[in-house]
């Protein structure tokens, strides 16, 4: 069975004295993380050292960085290193954000490098793929996914592919307030779990989570959650609130 993982990811929000508070109220939110939940933030580089030190004594909540880049260091201004990220016990990264995509160039080429160097540094990937909404107008979508899904694995071997998470995110869902039906959540997480089999076995696709990105709240959380490959959620706006993130934490942990 695969833990849902519940992942917030802060964007361009919260500085050290925000992160701060803000994990402050989850860690006193009274919420209790089960053993097959997992729980992931991801702030700011700036304020991931602050981060850190708030979840010492929190083992139940990990720490993730938003992008990472593919050297281990050199001129790159405004770049963060695997290394870096690890020194304040990131365990995870996000990678191929539509963001990323959209407004700073990453391609599926970009992306590929810093999956095979995130895993080679023993940091876990958090793969971002989805769709434009011309594209699944246009029917496009599961070809779309599949080839970013395909492009970011090449040489990624079995036995690493194991640490993976992929999130889908629709890009027409990212901050619109739209979300994917469930049934459409179900449809593409069961799509990419067939291309992961593909490249690789089905044991190792069963292992992968995949989680849902895409204005996932807590009145949406349950019917999302409750999906058989819908894994977990990489969670933006709802991240930013105590309350609203520890609530989608309950849900999981009641479906679990």
């Amino acid at each position: 069975m695969r833990n849902l993982l519940v992942a917030g990811n802060w964007k361009m929000n919260c500085g050290p004295g925000e992160t701060a508070a803000l994990l402050q109220g989850i860690k006193n939110s009274g919420v209790t993380i089960p053993d097959n939940v997992d729980v992931l933030v991801c702030p700011p580089t700036i304020s991931l050292k602050t981060a850190s030190e708030e979840l010492q004594e929190a083992e139940d909540i990990a720490l993730g960085g938003q992008n990472v880049h593919s050297e281990d260091n050199g001129a790159y201004t405004g770049e963060v290193s695997t290394k870096m990220l690890k020194e304040v016990n990131c365990e995870y990264v996000i990678l191929g954000h539509s963001e990323r995509r959209q407004y700073f160039g990453e391609t599926d080429k970009t992306v590929n490098a810093k999956t095979v160097k995130a895993l080679e540094d023993e940091l876990r990937p958090v793969i971002c793929v989805g769709e434009s909404l011309k594209q699944r107008k246009a029917n496009e979508h599961k070809l779309v996914v599949r080839k970013q899904v395909e492009a970011a694995l090449i040489g990624v071997e079995e036995q690493q592919a194991e640490q993976l998470v992929i999130a889908y995110e629709p890009i027409w869902a990212i901050g619109t307030g739209e979300t994917a039906t469930p049934d459409q959540a179900q449809e593409m997480h069961a799509m990419i779990r067939e291309v992961l089999a593909d490249l690789y076995s089905q044991d190792t696709a069963d292992s992968i989570q995949i989680l849902y990105g895409g204005s996932m709240k807590p009145h949406n959380a349950e019917e999302l959650l409750s999906q058989s490959d819908v894994d977990g959620g990489l969670i933006g706006g709802a991240s930013l609130k105590a309350d609203s993130f520890t609530d989608i934490i309950k849900i999981a942990g009641n479906l679990s």
